[in-house]
């Protein structure tokens, strides 16, 4: 048992000795990149255990490359050669002596006239279309002629009228031929009403 316990103490003893050199000349790498280039950024010293790990980055490197990565491609930087910050004078006075030459009104004059509008060869307004109100049909002229009349012994007259070939006599108030309402009569004159129409007449006395 003695034997075994010696052997594990010296197989532990190697391998503190074995991180100890790694971690030293680790150590030896990053200073000598530090005194070779002053400008260039410090980087953290990796720890034994991130040193030891294959197949991995370091994790200060990973940081710094995502961070590359994050930011985008460095943009192009000019230079000022060309750049001229002299002002020009003479070329200032050119362009403050330009001239209006146009062909119409100079709005930046007082001294201008108005400008001419030609009269228009028609209005624009489109004219409202003319309203036409229907006309009732005038009603047709009554078909009777007032030819005579006859005076009773009550001094009421009675009017004789034809129609084509017909004769009717009749007083005030009675129908001529089922149309023809006699309205009054007078010697001279007979008014009647077209019943169809509602259109009233006076016809004349006509002489034989």
């Amino acid at each position: 048992m003695a034997l075994a316990l010696g052997l594990e103490n010296k197989r532990q003893v190697y391998v503190v000795i074995a991180l100890f050199a790694v971690i030293v000349l680790a150590g030896g790498y990053e200073l000598r990149d530090y005194f070779s280039s002053p400008s260039a950024p410090s980087t953290a010293i990796p720890s034994a255990s991130t040193t030891l790990t294959k197949g991995h980055e370091p994790t200060a490197t990973r940081s710094a490359t995502g961070t590359a990565n994050a930011q985008g491609p460095e943009a192009q930087k000019l230079g000022n050669a060309g750049l001229d910050p002299t002002l020009h004078f003479e070329k200032l006075e050119q362009s403050e002596q330009v001239e209006y030459r146009g062909t119409g009104r100079n709005i930046f004059s007082t001294e201008s006239g108005p400008a001419e509008i030609e009269t228009p060869i028609a209005t624009a307004r489109v004219a409202a279309p003319e309203v036409v109100v229907p006309q009732a049909p005038r009603p047709p002229a009554i078909d009777l002629k007032y030819f005579g009349y006859t005076q009773d012994h009550d001094k009421s007259i009675k009017a004789f009228f034809s129609r084509g070939d017909d004769v009717f006599m009749a007083r005030s108030g009675e129908i001529v031929d089922h149309r023809y309402k006699v309205v009054s009569i007078q010697p001279g004159s007979a008014q009647i009403t077209d019943l169809s129409y509602n259109n009233t007449q006076t016809l004349p006395l006509i002489a034989n």
